[in-house]
């Protein structure tokens, strides 16, 4: 399409609750509030982009103003207008430019789909997959599951309603004791051949941790992410454990020099978008370092996430998925839900998704009455935060 301009950016900060909150490291976990974006061009095409927090809006809207003019299509261009020099801005300056720009960058490959009329997926290289795998959700939650045999029970539901194989959740109440047995719990459930995942959010100290693992390989863990705090302490657990490793933390360098960990899961806009992604993932194929995608967001980051693990051969293990959780998002058809493991890749134009105008209305409404979801709230320590680790 020749000649495309964009006219304008909006950026609305939105929440998404989850049905029931969930304990994480840092306390309630209630849910995501997130920055929905829409590019808006002179040829009538909008491209939609989401960021991970609210906390970058203001620097999304500055951008969008350097970007009125700009040719949405050149993708160096709008960066060379909105982020200084990235290894300053990474390392020793804010990096929140990054994730800012990375949001926007989003909606401008859904512009690039629509204005070539294909979907994302055939713009990266065409699917490798069509049929994208996402695990459950499980965890402690305030009004739910708060027992071994709870999350076990509440696993073996979604297996018999949704045809689910894959879990992956968090056992996150500080106490050692109730996550091995809450593992034995559910592996007794499942059988041996479904998938468990653990994810931690650095609860544990290192011997916590030693004596957790001990205690848990014989039952089949797939994967553990972030046990402890820091690379090198994954390194030290490796000795002690052959539990494959995961982190949030993108270090590339890092975990290949340490041996630990072996996956990293992330969004995109932390990478600074798309294009930067499919570098990042072809950076961790080169190195041995496995990828998949984060989870908790609006929709619209979700399709880029469909997206990527379509195109992408080296993403080869499920994804997250707090799906079923979500009340909401702000995509007509959404949330997205998973039925015997997987979601279609949508074949529409750009993401393949289109903006719920009532939806986004709706839990901007719910940002604006309550303000940011607040993932810190511990009711048993009100007003102070929690430090790690917890044991």
């Amino acid at each position: 399409m020749p000649g495309i301009k964009i006219t304008g950016l909006k950026a609305t900060p939105v929440n998404i609750p989850l049905e029931k909150p969930m304990w994480w490291t840092g306390g309630h976990y209630p849910g995501t509030s997130k920055t929905i974006i829409e590019v808006q061009t002179d040829q009538g095409l909008t491209g939609l982009g989401e960021a991970p927090s609210v906390d970058v809006l203001t620097t999304i809207l500055h951008m969008g103003e350097r970007l009125i003019g700009a040719d949405p299509l050149d993708i160096a261009g709008c960066e060379s207008l909105c982020v200084p020099p990235w290894q300053i801005v990474q390392n020793t300056d804010d990096s929140s430019v990054v994730k800012a720009f990375g949001a926007i960058e989003i909606a401008l490959w859904d512009l690039r789909g629509k204005a070539s009329d294909e979907p994302l997926y055939k713009l990266l290289g065409g699917a490798v997959r069509k049929e994208i795998p996402f695990t459950e959700y499980f965890a402690f939650r305030a009004g739910g599951e708060t027992s071994p045999g709870e999350v076990a029970d509440y696993c073996l539901r979604m297996r018999e309603e949704h045809g689910a194989t894959m879990f992956e959740g968090k056992l996150i109440l500080g106490d050692p004791k109730l996550e091995i047995d809450t593992v034995k719990a559910l592996r007794a459930a499942l059988g041996p051949n479904d998938m468990l995942r653990l994810d931690s959010n650095m609860q544990w100290s290192l011997p916590s941790a030693i004596r957790i693992f001990r205690e848990i390989e014989p039952y089949d863990i797939r994967n553990y992410e972030d046990p402890v705090a820091t690379f090198e302490e994954m390194a030290e657990l490796r000795k002690h454990s052959s539990i494959r490793l995961s982190t949030h933390v993108p270090d590339i360098r890092r975990a290949v020099s340490l041996g630990a960990p072996d996956y990293i899961v992330t969004n995109f806009a932390v990478l600074g978008g798309i294009a930067r992604t499919v570098r990042f993932i072809g950076a961790c194929e080169a190195m041995g370092v496995g990828f998949w995608c984060y989870s908790g967001d609006a929709g619209i980051a979700t399709a880029g996430y469909l997206h990527m693990s379509a195109a992408m051969p080296w993403i080869t293990e499920p994804s997250q998925s707090l799906f079923r959780w979500q009340v909401g998002d702000v995509i007509e058809g959404g949330p997205f839900r998973q039925t015997n493991d997987v979601i279609a890749v949508p074949e529409g134009p750009g993401l393949g998704v289109t903006l719920d105008r009532s939806a986004l209305a709706h839990w901007h409404r719910h940002f604006t009455e309550n303000g940011p979801l607040d993932h810190f709230h511990d009711p048993d320590m009100p007003g102070r935060f929690r430090r790690l680790p917890l044991n």
